[in-house]
């Protein structure tokens, strides 16, 4: 078994992966969208410049895009779950890319889902 050491610089260390499931429907049912994510070869930290490129084994954070909106947030927490609430019933889609301390994605790790909350979820929101 080959795995990143925090403690040994790895030489040759393979590209970095980023796997993303479906949205989970119950939630959708309710305006949120839980959608998680793996990663392999990189470890998901809050470590930013371009002097953390060269750490070993490699570091990096995703970046979030939802609907083409024009801004994104960083995630850092590695929790392995994006959590977004308040969506309006109808057609989404969201944008998730693996990203280098400099925020450049690694090359073909940026997916999108589309999904659609119900809208039954309009009820979920009004208390």
């Amino acid at each position: 078994m080959r795995r990143a050491n925090p403690y040994v610089a790895l030489e040759d260390e393979p590209l970095p992966k980023l796997f993303v499931d479906s949205p989970d429907p119950k939630a959708l049912g309710q305006g949120i969208l839980w959608i998680q994510y793996r990663v392999e070869n990189l470890r998901i930290v809050p470590v930013f410049d371009k002097r953390a490129i060269n750490i070993s084994p490699r570091v990096g954070h995703l970046h979030i895009h939802i609907d083409d909106v024009g801004w994104w947030w960083a995630d850092s927490n590695g929790l392995n779950t994006i959590d977004v609430a308040g969506l309006k019933p109808g057609e989404h889609k969201i944008k998730i890319e693996l990203v280098n301390p400099n925020h450049e994605v690694f090359p073909g790790q940026s997916k999108t889902v589309t999904f659609t909350v119900p809208e039954s979820a309009r009820q979920a929101h009004l208390h």
